[in-house]
Formats: structure tokens, C-alpha cells, sequence
């Protein structure tokens, strides 16, 4: 017969019952598998010794006197220090409502007395199992938090850093052009220009970068945001963008939202501007907002005129530095869109995409209504 010790899993275990037999009975057979165990008589003593020192499981009667079993569980569940903890129920009832009584009010398993060694022990063995790989995968996701902010806080400070050489490559570079004329008609003249194209692409990469970083970073103070006055300002960014292609962007009235105004102009200014560089050839570029109501939110929708995302890319796109055409045909980073999922996220909305290739794309955003402008 295997027991908990021979898989590896050791416990501490508290024992609650109102009969000393129950109890000694329980002691001794878990002792046998050198499984540490503490006792408890009653409902009240099991809630102060799981206050102080946490066990690993308990073990739980339910027909005891001033308080159940059930109360006791609730009660445990419902204090944070102590609502993660296992909980088998071992009664003599055993009727199915006693059974689904007992995992309403919280509990991990239920064995029905008279038990049998090998099941008592096998079903610790499972609880402290999961226990244990719970532990692990809270431990991981903590540390992945921690490795995720260092990363963030990383990029952001060397973007900042790389700005500055960066800038004096492209004014020594303008100053060349313009110290020496005879330069724009020489053979190199090509050469300055491949100089002052890569290094724009690369300042576009650290600024897009850096952006991404920062929308990851401390949770943005929300306040009520007016759509109308978001687009305004995202059309004046624009502009040029908007002139170059003769695009034509149109929206009607827009609500309020829930958000950061800088961080939701970044995500309208980045869908649009994507809608505008994905333009089919020889047409120009069709961008519409609609909106629509959803349960305490709004959902928009950006729909483009564009060359559409084949169905086996839609699951890609979101994906930091993805990118699905080359940077000559189509400049960029492949961080916009990773940043528009960051900051959506933050705002606790959703954002998706619908496309066909041919036939343009379309980006929905949920966010958060203004309480009490949409029930």
C-alpha cells in the first residue's frame, strides 16, 4: 500500500473531532506514515490553531457540538489566512445532500465513516499534492511578476539611454549634408541617406518600445474620459498621416469611458495609424468608429478599407515584435499592437480583431463605461 511518505509528500495535518477516540484512532494511523498531526475537540480550537500556525490539511468531523463541521469550514474559507487550507470531511453521514453540503461550504473531498486506512491515506496524499504544486505555481506566477516588472523597468531605462546617442548620430549626419554641398551630388550621398533611414527606423523601435514598457508598468489612475475629445486629439496627432493618405476617418458622437486619457490615446492613435499603413494599393484609406453599448461598458469597433489578416495570423498579432510583412513594404516594429492589448488589459477590457484578407479588418475594444452611463 502506498502512503503519503512513499510518494515523497509530507504534512502537517489537524485533526478535528469531538470523540478523543476518533482522534487517538486518527493520530496513530497517521503517525504510522510519519505525518505530523495536531488535535482539536472542538470547532473553536480548530479555528484559533489554524489562525496561529496554518496546517497543511485538516481533517474535519461534522457532527459536533456548538458548532458543525459546515460552520467551521465556512468560517475558515471566508478568513484569508486561512481559506487556502485543504478540507476532508470524515462523518458517519452519508447521505448525498450531507456530501453536497459539505463542498458547498468549502470542502476539498469527503470520506464516509467507517473508513478504510488506504483511502484516508491515499486522499491526503492527493490533497497534499495539490497543495504542494499550488504552492509551486503561486511561487512561479510571483516570480514571473517580479522577472516581467525588472524587464519592463530594463527596457524603459535603456530606451532612455539609447535616445541620446541615437540623436547625435542623425544630427551629425544632417550636419554632414549640410557642412559640405558638394556631398549631395557625390557617391555617398546615398550612403547618408541609408544612415538617416535606419536611424529613424531604429529611434521609431526605441519609441514604440518604450511605450510598451510603460503601459506595462504601475496601474494608470482611471477617470471619466470624453470619446469626442480623445478622437480630437488623436486626429490633430494624426494629421500628417491622415493628410499623405486622404484617408477618411469617421465617427459619431462617442461616450465616456472608465481610463488613462494618455494611455487611451495611445491605443486609438496606434489602431488608426495601423489602419492607415495597411492600405490596399491605388485606394484610399477608409477608417470608421462605431460604438456600441455592453453590460457597464462600450464596445468600438475600428474598421479599415484595408489588405486584411488571413485567420491563421489573427492569433499572432498581438504578439510583441510579430510582425507579418517586411519593414520596406510596410515600416514598423511590431510593438504597436502589443502595446494596445497591454493598455486594454489594463483597463480591464477585452480587444480583439475580424479580418479577411482583400477585405480590411476590424478591431474591437471593450472598456469600461462612466457608472451610470450604460447599465
Amino acid at each position: 500500500m502506498n502512503s503519503p511518505t512513499d510518494a515523497g509528500v509530507k504534512g502537517d495535518i489537524l485533526i478535528v473531532d469531538d470523540t478523543p477516540d476518533n482522534l487517538r484512532l486518527l493520530s496513530a494511523m497517521l503517525g504510522r506514515h510519519q505525518l505530523g498531526v495536531r488535535k482539536a475537540l472542538t470547532g473553536q480550537w480548530a479555528i484559533a490553531a489554524a489562525r496561529v500556525a496554518p496546517p497543511d490539511l485538516i481533517l474535519l468531523d461534522i457532527k459536533m457540538p456548538e458548532m458543525s463541521g459546515y460552520e467551521v469550514c465556512e468560517r475558515l474559507k471566508a478568513d484569508p489566512t486561512t481559506q487556502a487550507i485543504p478540507i476532508i470531511f470524515i462523518s458517519a453521514l452519508d447521505d448525498a445532500i450531507d456530501k453536497v453540503k459539505a463542498f458547498a461550504a468549502g470542502g476539498a473531498d469527503y470520506i464516509t465513516k467507517p473508513f478504510q486506512e488506504a483511502e484516508v491515506l491515499a486522499r491526503i496524499a492527493h490533497q497534499l499534492d495539490l497543495r504542494r504544486l499550488q504552492g509551486q505555481l503561486v511561487a512561479q506566477n510571483e516570480e514571473l511578476v517580479r522577472s516581467n516588472r525588472e524587464l519592463e523597468q530594463f527596457a524603459s531605462v535603456v530606451s532612455h539611454d539609447l535616445q541620446q546617442p541615437l540623436q547625435s548620430i542623425l544630427g551629425y549626419t544632417k550636419l554632414i549634408g549640410l557642412a559640405c554641398p558638394e556631398i549631395q551630388k557625390s557617391p555617398a550621398q546615398p550612403y547618408l541617406e541609408n544612415i538617416l533611414d535606419a536611424s529613424g527606423r531604429m529611434q521609431q523601435m526605441i519609441q514604440d518600445w518604450l511605450a510598451y514598457a510603460q503601459a506595462g508598468q504601475a496601474q494608470p489612475l482611471m477617470a471619466p474620459v470624453d470619446g469626442n475629445a480623445l478622437l480630437d486629439q488623436v486626429k490633430l496627432n494624426l494629421k500628417v498621416a491622415l493628410a499623405e493618405t486622404g484617408a477618411d476617418l469617421v465617427y459619431g458622437d462617442l461616450p465616456r469611458v472608465m481610463g488613462n486619457d494618455v494611455q487611451l490615446m495611445q491605443l486609438f492613435q496606434n489602431l488608426i495609424s495601423n489602419a492607415l499603413k495597411f492600405t490596399q494599393p491605388d485606394t484610399r484609406p477608409e477608417v470608421s468608429i462605431s460604438v456600441e453599448p455592453q453590460p457597464q461598458a462600450w464596445r468600438f469597433g475600428v474598421h479599415d478599407n484595408g489588405i486584411g489578416i488571413s485567420a491563421e495570423h489573427l492569433g499572432q498579432i498581438f504578439e510583441a515584435f510579430h510582425r507579418l510583412h517586411d519593414t520596406r513594404t510596410y515600416p514598423g516594429s511590431g510593438i504597436g499592437l502589443a502595446t494596445c492589448q497591454k493598455i486594454v488589459e489594463h483597463h480591464g477590457g477585452r480587444i480583439w480583431a475580424e479580418s479577411q484578407l482583400g477585405q480590411g479588418t476590424t478591431f474591437y475594444v471593450v472598456l469600461p463605461a462612466v457608472p451610470g452611463d450604460v447599465s
